[in-house]
């Protein structure tokens, strides 16, 4: 990475007072980001420098010199730095994005499978780049990122070219007196914004059925988690998509998101996240009256009757709770017991949470890893805080089990 104009007045001494007097008088932000940076110096890594949108087919300087850290939640450092993009770069993408529809609409459904199967023979050879990606970003573990995050990408092709494959765009319908030909069309522009959750698992789900349906796209990634998405756009680069159906634009919900979702010029929104942010984009994209679809955020309920195999239910149930440091949208959280069965469930359920790991996500292993963001960290803590005051009895280790990084073990409230 280039070094910016401030870190060519660095120190040639990375002394403790060095440091300190070169950092004296920027903003705090700044000098997280530089600690960050001289850190990665010494362990001799280096900082990914992503501070360009892909837009009509070229990797595109946003109209803003600000960036964002990505930070590896497992070392707390930032690993790359991303464009924190603004509306005239969601500009630029929309109208990249609308010049390119109406040939890409036009385009045959075998024109389409030949690109996606491109796109399918790079993305399996760059799969571990994949894994690599999420397990930076997100800090899954690579056992996990390798078996189930990686390859959803993959799925998600599959079932594209299979449906595609095997639908009928025009189709004849008749009520005995007339007869109707029904004709499906692309929708136009989709503005697409994903969480960092499960991050190439939902962009997969937005961007390539959109673009096997003849549709021109504008994504927004997660800032938290946007490698495995820059990953994507390499990806579609190489596979010859043209110029314009693909755009991406990196940046916070606040600016770039809602940019997108008002924009008159995007034809319709899909959403991932949380509740909050879902009432924003549909209150944004209402005065356009676009369409919209949300997937929120929920609380996934176990229901657990007497007449049912205890022992597995319970096992499942605490294993998908966990899974992906707890933090997937269908994440069952909580498990409503019959009354007759409860001590017995409490006893099965404290055994299998004690047999949850937290581990280093680069090393092999079933363990999980750390949530994603100190933020996050925090605002489990808080959650705890409420358990441990409205619970009975509780079942908790202690916060962080390592040095480095937002690690949380696994907790059981009754």
């Amino acid at each position: 990475m280039k070094p910016s104009p401030a870190r060519e007045r660095l120190p040639s001494g990375l002394s403790a007072r060095a440091v300190a007097a070169y950092l004296r008088g920027f903003r705090a932000d700044f000098v997280i980001s530089e600690i960050s940076y001289m850190l990665r110096l010494l362990q001799g890594k280096s900082m990914l420098d992503r501070r360009k949108n892909f837009i009509s087919g070229e990797w595109t300087a946003s109209s803003c010199d600000h960036a964002i850290d990505v930070i590896n939640p497992a070392t707390e450092l930032a690993v790359a730095r991303i464009a924190d993009g603004t509306r005239e770069d969601v500009e630029q993408a929309v109208r990249a994005a609308r010049l390119a529809f109406p040939s890409w609409s036009m385009t045959s459904s075998e024109d389409r499978i030949i690109r996606l199967r491109q796109l399918r023979s790079i993305y399996e050879r760059r799969l571990e780049e994949m894994a690599q990606a999420i397990s930076e970003e997100v800090g899954a573990p690579m056992r996990m990122s390798r078996r189930d995050q990686a390859p959803s990408g993959l799925e998600e092709i599959d079932a594209c070219i299979e449906i595609l494959q095997r639908f009928k765009f025009e189709e004849l319908a008749s009520d005995g007196g007339n007869t109707d030909l029904i004709v499906y069309e692309p929708i136009g522009v989709c503005g697409l914004i994903t969480p960092w959750n499960w991050p190439i698992s939902q962009v997969s789900r937005k961007v390539f059925p959109a673009l096997a349906c003849g549709c021109t796209v504008v994504l927004k990634p997660s800032e938290i988690a946007p490698l495995s998405s820059l990953l994507v756009a390499e990806m579609i680069d190489e596979a010859g998509f043209p110029a314009g159906v693909f755009n991406l634009v990196n940046g916070r919900g606040e600016t770039v998101g809602a940019a997108i979702s008002s924009h008159p010029g995007v034809d319709m929104i899909s959403f991932t996240g949380s509740t909050r942010a879902g009432v924003a984009v549909s209150q944004s994209a209402a005065s356009t009256v676009k369409r919209v679809t949300l997937e929120l955020g929920g609380k996934s309920p176990n229901i657990l009757f007497a007449d049912c195999n205890v022992e597995e239910a319970v096992t499942r149930g605490i294993r998908m709770c966990f899974g992906n440091s707890g933090q997937s949208c269908n994440a069952p959280t909580r498990m409503l017991v019959e009354r007759s069965i409860f001590d017995r469930v409490v006893k099965l359920a404290t055994a299998e949470a004690e047999k949850v790991k937290v581990g280093n996500p680069a090393q092999d292993g079933d363990h999980i890893g750390p949530v994603v963001s100190q933020a996050q960290f925090d605002r489990i803590q808080n959650l705890l805080r409420v358990g441990r005051s409205s619970s009975r009895s509780r079942r908790a280790r202690s916060p962080r089990g390592h040095r480095q990084g937002v690690f949380r073990s696994a907790n059981r409230f009754r």
